[in-house]
């Protein structure tokens, strides 16, 4: 069927609620409209799904969201697994709570019992919680850090990690299946509390995930210390982020924290933010206006479900506040985690820490120097997840740290998912540490680009979105793929790496070997001079991005470079 057909589909299924029926009529004067909402259904894709609220096949709503929650109902009971239940968990967009509510009746329709939390929660919670009850499988209702418009859906399993391959395929495969709408099982909430299958998620459970992050503190001398003098403002940007981080910095003595009030309280709508992410400095400009007021030593934002961490510190040299990027805040806690365990006497001689290939570089040279091994994993922390049950299950590393550039890390393996949580405990650790040694977060910087590399990175994005955009961003990748540049930016390619054909060429002497991680739309090119650029589609979002990565012999050298080489990437695009 077309759009226009599956459009009058849903105007006369006696499936489909009066309410929905009546924002579908008040579109149908708008082909366009309408094109964009049936032209395909929403696609549960390897994370889950993530698009518009709205009614339509290819929207968000309680429809949507039910299919896709039979698919994976589906799944479990195929793999004999529907015993251990399913946790669910939701951040503070909205429709949130009534997804996952939806998605809790549907699993206990299916005889699946349902562990859902009563309020919004962290990402990271969701991990650490389907881990402590023994779950098959788990369920977040977040769009994440996308405007206010979206929202999403994303599936974990026992391991606590995001689903990756071959696991995300055959779900997908059991959503597609699902032909109508009418097969969809679900249940009042009633009657599934009655017969055991909607199990709310009691305060006990925050407690042992903030017991958990304690545990992994180096040095609570250092924050006994210092922590009563560090000054520290944060904004949840109204997301899920603002009880659970005040109240571990509160548990562990950091007395001068200071919230955004405009930003404090979950609002799906992001009234002060249209952009709730925190890579955005847009973001942070309350949050910055009450860090001069108080003068504030850091300024810190997690975005709405709290899995990713921005950073601002105030900058003794210049005397305003220096922007931290994911991988300047990534390379600075990797440097902390390592060098203190080093000190400690606890860095294992198996120790891993892991990357994903579009993170900064400045990792390699970390890694080296405290002789650990860096892995580098796809894009997206569910591989950096999934690399931590690798070590688990074959006794072969130990896991330290992860980040990626999007600024997401993971200290301690209490999730398998980027936690901002504990990077924000971290961070005021690492903080208070380095505050002790006279030192602030600027300076510490400052010493790494000394003693590593001035790396330096950047992100370029094209946003085309529907139908045509999508063609477009295939044809753009297509077109890369097809015509390989001898040079970037006057950097020399040394090799090009094409992850969907899974394969790795020289550009000196054509030599050929395996890409060494799973198919995925992605190209990459190694450059002269430990420059680098990278393609690939969006997984959440209608873009193509282009990360950039450079070394220079300064910053001065280091920005020159990335200047250049972004704009000669940004006319690949072209």
């Amino acid at each position: 069927m077309n759009a226009r057909e599956t459009y009058e589909l849903w105007l006369s299924s006696p499936y489909f609620a009066e309410a929905a029926k009546e924002e579908l009529r008040s579109i149908a004067g708008d082909s366009a409209e309408i094109e964009d909402r049936f032209y395909r259904d929403l696609e549960f894709g390897t994370g889950g799904l993530r698009g518009m609220i709205g009614i339509g096949a290819n929207r968000m709503n309680v429809y949507t969201v039910r299919k896709a929650t039979q698919g994976l109902a589906n799944y479990i009971i195929r793999e004999q697994a529907q015993g251990k239940g399913v946790a669910i968990a939701f951040d503070s967009r909205r429709m949130s709570p009534e997804f996952a509510d939806e998605a809790a009746r549907c699993m206990a329709a299916n005889g699946i019992r349902a562990y859902i939390f009563p309020s919004l929660r962290p990402t990271p919670m969701l991990s650490f919680a389907l881990r402590e009850l023994g779950c098959t499988a788990g369920i977040v209702v977040t769009a994440s850090h996308n405007p206010a418009e979206y929202n999403g859906y994303k599936v974990y399993w026992e391991d606590g990690a995001q689903i990756t391959a071959p696991r995300d395929r055959e779900i997908i495969a059991e959503v597609n299946a699902i032909g109508d709408y009418a097969q969809i099982k679900t249940m009042e909430r009633e009657a599934a509390e009655a017969a055991g299958l909607y199990c709310t998620i009691g305060e006990e459970m925050d407690a042992k995930y903030l017991a958990a992050l304690k545990k992994l503190v180096l040095h609570p001398e250092a924050i006994r210390a210092e922590a009563a003098g560090l000054k520290i403002v944060y904004t949840p940007l109204h997301g899920a982020g603002n009880l659970p981080v005040r109240r571990i910095l509160r548990e562990l003595g950091f007395e001068k924290v200071f919230v955004v009030k405009e930003q404090e309280q979950p609002d799906g709508d992001f009234p002060t933010v249209p952009y709730p992410n925190p890579e955005d400095k847009k973001a942070f400009a309350l949050a910055l206006e009450l860090a001069k007021e108080v003068d504030a030593d850091l300024v810190l934002a997690t975005d709405p479900d709290a899995d990713r961490l921005g950073v601002y510190a105030k900058d003794p040299a210049t005397g305003g506040y220096m922007e931290f990027s994911g991988n300047m805040s990534g390379a600075l806690l990797m440097e902390y985690e390592l060098s203190q365990r080093k000190a400690l006497g606890r860095l294992p001689a198996n120790g891993a820490a892991v990357t994903t290939i579009v993170s900064g570089k400045m990792a390699r040279r970390i890694a080296e120097a405290y002789q650990v091994r860096l892995i580098e994993t796809l894009t997206g922390f569910k591989y950096i997840g999934e690399q931590i049950k690798f070590f688990e299950q074959e006794h072969t590393l130990e896991y330290l740290f992860g980040y990626e550039e999007s600024y997401g890390c993971l200290v301690g393996t209490h999730a398998r998912d980027k936690d901002a949580v504990v990077a924000v405990m971290a961070l005021c650790e690492a903080a208070a540490y380095y505050r002790g040694q006279g030192l602030t977060l600027c300076d510490q910087m400052r010493r790494l680009f000394q003693r590593y590399g001035y790396y330096k990175e950047g992100l370029c994005t094209v946003t085309l979105k529907g139908r045509d955009g999508a063609k477009r961003i295939a044809a753009i990748m297509e077109q890369i793929r097809s015509e390989v540049p001898d040079e970037i930016g006057g950097f020399r390619v040394r090799r090009f790496r094409d992850y969907q054909a899974g394969v790795v060429r020289d550009c000196a002497g054509g030599d050929r070997s395996s890409a060494g991680l799973p198919r995925s739309n992605v190209l990459y090119f190694d450059l002269e001079d430990e420059a680098w650029c990278c393609a690939r589609p969006s997984g959440t979002e209608p873009k193509i991005k282009f990360y950039i990565g450079v070394r220079g012999k300064d910053a001065a050298d280091a920005e020159q470079k990335l200047e250049a080489l972004t704009k000669a990437v940004q006319a690949l695009a072209e």
